[in-house]
């Protein structure tokens, strides 16, 4: 079910035109009923592992009152290194696809998570911005959600504010300093929410939205979980920050290039230039093999 490049389009260029103007994007019912067969059964299998547990850990985050009766889960960490379901949906199925017609080319994938949001007072998500959690070099990373089961008002459906990925930046930040993840009511009670777009649909619905756009979810205050499973991608010439927020924390799969190869080109205050190969996962050599043509490669040096 993997989508090849000479695939059909998702996306018509009214699509295109919409996600540069408003920053996201709802297409109803794009993933189909075999796709969703097989995610549902990749997260029922974390729900009955999360019997198991008492508290949260690092691959499972269960609300304060989950028992092993009653499971409550508020989130799967990077489903995509824990499960081949995920893996390849994400890396090789419609999400991949989609984020690569939506960025004009090879991809960047970032991380992913599913994010339940469990029945009866499943928790909000304050009014936020996604790029301040993990700053790339540009603004091009999107999240692309797709519910897995129908999402209607009552569910804590996505809200998200067009055309805020063109505005302000907030400071997430807490009045005392501390990293508090969501705008302050000051920098809310300036947005339009009347304008905000709730993201309902049918189980397979997607929704797409930009690093920068405004967006946030009320409680669940349904008897239906609300499971919607997210990934970030951006464009191939993009790179995460180091040392700030989740930025290589990601997972392994973090930094897979999607769709091509990593052509390491990247634009500093207006200035191009092309670098090193990644040598994350295998070490950089030095400076003297390279010169000499040992492998080509090098750690700089003087």
């Amino acid at each position: 079910m993997a989508l090849t490049a000479d695939a059909p389009a998702l996306l018509r260029p009214e699509d295109h035109e919409r996600y540069r103007a408003d920053g996201y994007l709802l297409l109803p019912s794009l993933v189909d009923d075999r796709w969703l067969a097989e995610l549902r059964a990749a997260a029922d299998r974390f729900v009955e592992a999360s019997r198991e547990l008492t508290e949260s850990n690092k691959v499972l985050d269960v609300e304060p009152d989950h028992t092993p009766d009653r499971p409550r889960l508020r989130r799967l960490v990077s489903p995509v290194d824990h499960d081949e379901t995920f893996r390849r949906f994400t890396i090789e199925g419609p999400p991949a696809k989609l984020a690569q017609e939506l960025l004009g080319g090879p991809v960047r994938f970032h991380h992913s998570k599913l994010n339940f949001k469990w029945a009866d007072g499943g928790a909000e998500v304050d009014w936020h911005q996604d790029i301040q959690f993990w700053p790339h070099t540009d603004f091009s990373p999107l999240t692309i959600g797709v519910y897995l089961d129908d999402v209607d008002d009552e569910m804590g459906p996505m809200g998200v504010l067009p055309g805020s990925h063109l505005g302000p930046l907030y400071d997430l930040y807490r009045p005392d300093g501390s990293w508090g993840g969501s705008m302050d009511d000051a920098d809310v009670a300036g947005l339009d929410l009347d304008r905000v777009s709730w993201l309902v649909g049918p189980a397979g619905s997607v929704t797409v939205h930009n690093c920068c756009a405004v967006h946030g979810s009320e409680p669940n205050t349904s008897a239906r979980p609300r499971p919607l499973l997210l990934q970030t991608y951006s464009a191939v010439t993009s790179y995460p920050v180091l040392g700030i927020g989740a930025n290589g924390v990601t997972g392994p799969s973090g930094g897979t290039i999607i769709g091509g190869p990593a052509p390491q080109h990247l634009e500093i205050d207006g200035r191009s230039m092309r670098g090193a190969p990644d040598w994350f996962r295998r070490g950089a050599p030095t400076i003297f093999g390279s010169q000499q043509d040992d492998d080509g490669e090098g750690d700089g040096g003087a």
